[in-house]
Order: C-alpha cells, then sequence, then structure tokens
C-alpha cells in the first residue's frame, strides 16, 4: 500500500520486461498472510516545516509537502503480481521510502481487499470537484488514518517468516539499497541495518524474522526506510511486494555458519565452581586453550555467558592466558539469555550465527526457548567444536585478525561508558581537533547547506543563499569562520560557520551541525574568538542571538562562557563579554586557527 492519496500517476506495464513481470506474480499461492504498510515519500535530511522554505531541493506536491521522488509513486498495474500493481519511484537525492508498521498480518485475500479499496478511495479523493484546501486537508487525514492503522498491533498469535521485499533494477549497475528497521518505543535505539545489493534485473530479497527480531522487538510497533545509497543523479526503481509475509512453505534455511562460541564459565570452561571451590581449585579442562586458539584463527569469535563475580572471573582468565578472546563477555547473576541477547546485539550478529556452550541442560533449554534460532551444545562435547560442520568456515587473510577488528570497535563503544561518571574526561579521551578557516569557492557549499538547515544550533536565524554568502566575503569588515572537527574515531566534516562584524567587534552569525552537540565544540570555538578579537581592539566582544525553542539548549554556550544581556531589538538579544572578563580555558578541545584565517580567498 502507498500513499495513493496524494499519487494518482498510472503508467502502462509495457515499460517492464516480460520476464519481470512473470517473476513479480510468482508468490501467487505462496504467501498465507502479509501486512499491509502504507508507504511513503520522504527526506534523508527533513527538518519540516523549515526546510519548505529554505532548501533548494524542495519540489511541493499537490497536497503542499515535499515531493522527494521525481514523478511521485508511479503505479503499474500488474494483476499477476501479488499486490496487483508495481511501483516506479524515481529517486531523487535524499529520497527515501519510508513507512510505520506492526506485525498485523492480513490474509492474502484481505490484504488485496485492502489494497484495492485504497486506490479506489485514493482516486475518488483525486476526481472529485472540491476546494485544493478541502481536498489537501481530506489527503492528510486519510493517509494519517492509515498510518495509526498500520502501528495498530495484532492480537493474534502468529508471527511472519520473513520481511520480502521484491525489486527490478532497469540500471546496468548494482544499486545499493540500506534497510534500517526501528522500534518505534522510546528507549530503543539500537536498529536493524542491512545494506542491500541490486543488481541489475529482477530480485526477490527474503530477509528471515528471526534475523530482525534478534535485534529489534517487534512486540512493538516499528518504522521501516529504504534509501538508495551515493546518489549522484536520479535513479529508477520498481517495487513490488514489501511486506512481512507468513509463507506457504517457508525454504529450510541451510545450516548456518557459527560466526561465535559463547561459554559457561563453571564445569564447562574450567572443573569447578569458582565462587565455592576458589580460584585456586580450579583446572582449566584439557585442550580448551587450543580449540579457542584454533576457532580464533578461523575468524571464529568468542564470548562469555556465565553466572559469577565479573572480576573475579576475568582474573581467572587472565591466569589461563585466554581474557584477550573473548568480546563483550556477559559475568553477571542475570538470566543467560538476556547475556546472549546482549553479546548478539553488540557483535551486530544473528542469534542463529551463535553456539551456547553449557554443562547444565536447564540452561541451554531456557537459552533455546528465549533466543530463537540460536544453537546450543552440552559441554561435554567441547572437544568436537573444531570438527563440526558449522564451524568449518573458509579462512582468509582477514580471519585471523577479526577478533581484534571487533576489539576496536568495542572500544569505540566502551569508551563513554567508562566515562560515563566524567563526561568532560571522555570528550578529552576522544582528542577533538577544530580546524577553522576562511568562507571560500571550496567549501562555500558546504556552508551554504549548512544555513540552510541547521536549526538547533543557529543562533542568528539567518538562512543565506550562495550570492549573499558572496556578498559577505565582499565586505571588507566581515570576518568569516568555516569549522571543520575530528576525533580519534574520525572526521565530521564541516560543522560550522560564524561571522564577526570587527568594527565594533560582534559576532552576527553563530551556526553548528547538531553533530557536534553536546561536544562543546561551540564553547571553544566561541572562547577562541572572543580571545582573538579582545587581543586585536582591547574592547568588549559583542554577540547576537535570536533565541528559539529549538536553540534554547544550545545557546547556554553564551552564559557558560559568561556573556551577558545588554538589550533586545526585534527579537535579537545583544550579548557581551566586558574586555576585563576573565576567560577559562576546558582543555578539552584543540582549535587550530590561524591569524589569517579570516582574510577569505573569495575576495
Amino acid at each position: 500500500m502507498y500513499e495513493t492519496e496524494a499519487n494518482d500517476k498510472v503508467e502502462p506495464a509495457e515499460q517492464i520486461p516480460a520476464s519481470v513481470v512473470e517473476a513479480f506474480g510468482e508468490l501467487h499461492g505462496k504467501i498465507l498472510s502479509r501486512t499491509v504498510l502504507p508507504w511513503s515519500e520522504h527526506c534523508t535530511e527533513c527538518v519540516w516545516p523549515t526546510c519548505y522554505t529554505t532548501c533548494d531541493l524542495f519540489s511541493p506536491r499537490e497536497d503542499g509537502r515535499c515531493r522527494r521522488f521525481v514523478d511521485g509513486m508511479v503505479r503499474i498495474n500488474c494483476p499477476s503480481a501479488l499486490n496487483q500493481y508495481v511501483l516506479k519511484i524515481r529517486f531523487k537525492q535524499w529520497g527515501k521510502l519510508w513507512t510505520p508498521g506492526s506485525l498485523n498480518l492480513r490474509s492474502s485475500k484481505n490484504a488485496s481487499r485492502i489494497e484495492s479499496r485504497d486506490y479506489l478511495i485514493g482516486t475518488a479523493l483525486h476526481q472529485l470537484p472540491m476546494p485544493a484546501t478541502i481536498r489537501n486537508a481530506a489527503i492528510g487525514k486519510r493517509y494519517g488514518w492509515k498510518k495509526r492503522m498500520a502501528s495498530r498491533g495484532s492480537s493474534k498469535s502468529v508471527v511472519p517468516t520473513a520481511l520480502m521485499l521484491e525489486c527490478f533494477n532497469p540500471a546496468d549497475r548494482i544499486i545499493d539499497l540500506s534497510l534500517t528497521l526501528r522500534s518505534a518505543l522510546k528507549g530503543q535505539r539500537i536498529p536493524y541495518q542491512k545494506l542491500i545489493p541490486l543488481h541489475p534485473g529482477f530480485q526477490r530479497v527474503r530477509i528471515p524474522f528471526r534475523e530482525i527480531a534478534a535485534v529489534v522487538d517487534l512486540s512493538f510497533p516499528f518504522h521501516v526506510e529504504f534509501i538508495p545509497n551515493g546518489l549522484e543523479s536520479e535513479i529508477t526503481l520498481y517495487f513490488g511486494l514489501m511486506d512481512f509475509v507468513e509463507e506457504l512453505h517457508p525454504p529450510v534455511e541451510k545450516s548456518e555458519k557459527i560466526k561465535c562460541v559463547v561459554w559457561d564459565l563453571d564445569n564447562t570452561m574450567w572443573n569447578g565452581v569458582l565462587v565455592e571451590d576458589g580460584p585456586e581449585n580450579l583446572a582449566l579442562k584439557p585442550e580448551i586453550a587450543a580449540i579457542i586458539e584454533t576457532l580464533d584463527r578461523r575468524g571464529i569469535l568468542h564470548s562469555i555467558a556465565s553466572k559469577n563475580n565479573h572480576e573475579e572471573a576475568m582474573a581467572v582468565l587472565v591466569q589461563y592466558g585466554l581474557a584477550q578472546f573473548f568480546l563483550y563477555p556477559q559475568i553477571s547473576w542475570a538470566p543467560k539469555s538476556e547475556a546472549l541477547k546482549t553479546i548478539a546485539r553488540r557483535l551486530n550478529i544473528g542469534m542463529e550465527s551463535i553456539l551456547f556452550v553449557d554443562d547444565q541442560e536447564f540452561e541451554r533449554m531456557q537459552v533455546s526457548s528465549s533466543c530463537p534460532g540460536m544453537k546450543t551444545l552440552d559441554a561435554n562435547l567441547y572437544r568436537t567444536l573444531p570438527e563440526r560442520k558449522e564451524c568449518q568456515v573458509s579462512v582468509t587473510a582477514e580471519s585471523a585478525t577479526r577478533r581484534m577488528m571487533y576489539q576496536v570497535e568495542q572500544e569505540r563503544q566502551g569508551v563513554q561508558e567508562d566515562f560515563k561518571d566524567d563526561y568532560k574526561a571522555f570528550l578529552r579521551h576522544c582528542q577533538i581537533r577544530l580546524t577553522v578557516t576562511s568562507l571560500s569557492e571550496e567549501n562555500l557549499e558546504r556552508v551554504h547547506e549548512l544555513t540552510q538547515r541547521t536549526n538547533q544550533m543557529n543562533f542568528s536565524g539567518n538562512r543565506y543563499d550562495r550570492a549573499v554568502l558572496r556578498d559577505i566575503v565582499r565586505k571588507d569588515y566581515l570576518d568569516t569562520y568555516v569549522l571543520a572537527c575530528e576525533d580519534r574515531f574520525g572526521s565530521y566534516g564541516i560543522v560550522g560557520f560564524g561571522i564577526v562584524d570587527r568594527r565594533e567587534p560582534r559576532m552576527t552569525d553563530l551556526m553548528f551541525s547538531c553533530r557536534i552537540q553536546s561536544k562543546r565544540v561551540e564553547h571553544a570555538f566561541l572562547r577562541s574568538i572572543i580571545d582573538k578579537y579582545m587581543h586585536l581592539t582591547n574592547t568588549d566582544f559583542h554577540a547576537n542571538y535570536r533565541k528559539t525553542s529549538r536553540n534554547a539548549p544550545s545557546g547556554q554556550v553564551f552564559e557558560d562562557l559568561g556573556m551577558t544581556t545588554i538589550g533586545v531589538s526585534d527579537g535579537v538579544t545583544s550579548l557581551v563579554f566586558p574586555r576585563d572578563g576573565a576567560l577559562s580555558d576546558d582543555g578539552i578541545i584543540h582549535v587550530d586557527m590561524p591569524d589569517t584565517c579570516a582574510t577569505a580567498s573569495l575576495r
């Protein structure tokens, strides 16, 4: 189902090769039930409603909303397809397919009836004679109702077997499509993500339900989006079925190769119980170290799920020389199923790729019931691991370093957790560097984009087109500052722009990308600017601040640095930092700002 209310174009099916039309019809009789997701066109960089008046790429639809597909969502009637049509979509830059949803499965017959009724209602909304304002209001209410219906849960116990995507790529090259599925539940931040290479021609992508459910709790409503990667020009794709489905005969999934072996400790890795016998009375089981090293060389990862005291257990693993092999060890008194879910999530692998080794049948059964698809192994059989079929994996040059790659990523993820009680210490550890240059032809496009799209950290509210930016540079009394940022993990690119009228001096514009929010980049830059002009002029430094509900939290930076309000005119607050004021430097961010950087190369 799609936005029939706002997309009324229909084109003939002759533009699709006959073999592809036939392929779109192959699922008839093979799907018992499916969701009916209301797909719509959206923007990856949306800052609605501001971008409707500031974005160069904005193009209004009939209902006034943003047109992110060149011709909208064009319907191609295809009775042989399971949903009776194919969608032709010509993506523009930043265009994406998006839908809300839930696992509310409908029988195939009922789903088709819903789709047909939706098309008739959507067509009627376009054809009925009525004022445009009334039609647009009806379109908005109709689609809002569809989204609410799609997000309603189901009382049925039936779960889908897979998320199915049918697509025809008419191009002669591979187009990478990013799938992201996020829970709508607050606090559930980790999404399921998958990169789908769309080869030329038709293809059907089947993503097992349990693979997604291992990452996202699908018992709650969710959002799904498909985004073509790296668009340098418009691309056309044809979509058929895009739904969760219950298949009549789900394919027998091949035996999954093991990506990670998760070990219990007591009477599994060693003989004895740590909290009862003490570390001095434990004995590592024969050959277990060699087995771990063998699997590690193959690129098979290892972790721990054990009910024990974390520090004591890790000390024993260090004593045996094995601690370095285990990623994200979960050693606590929580249920082992929860530990395994955490490991799967942090490694970003499916549960079916994990083998859990434990000596107790109760624990293995508890894990099997709570973690569908996860394999378990009686610890008495640990010697069979290197010979097991699911552990026979291709060994490449990367295999021996796979664990180390994960350990680097583990360090990244763990850094902030390590500093959770001292955020400033965490920021210092990140080694943030701010490089300041002037506005130039090389960075003008990015600065223009920044001025158009920044809201939360735009302290002037100004939005400049390219001609105005060039005019600013031509004014000798205005200094421009373009900010680029990087840290130990990588580059953020250009993240900020400022203008100073040096006649007073006064900062008339200051804006930052929200990517650096809360990293104190704005503090470091503003402190450096104030210090620079106070030394040059030996006068007070002023700044303009147009306070809004969106930039108010970030506007705390002015108060943090000791600037005070001296007046308000036409909604713009005038701030001052006295020439005899003291500037403190927290030393978090290194600012590289040459003395000549305000002399722009555009002049």
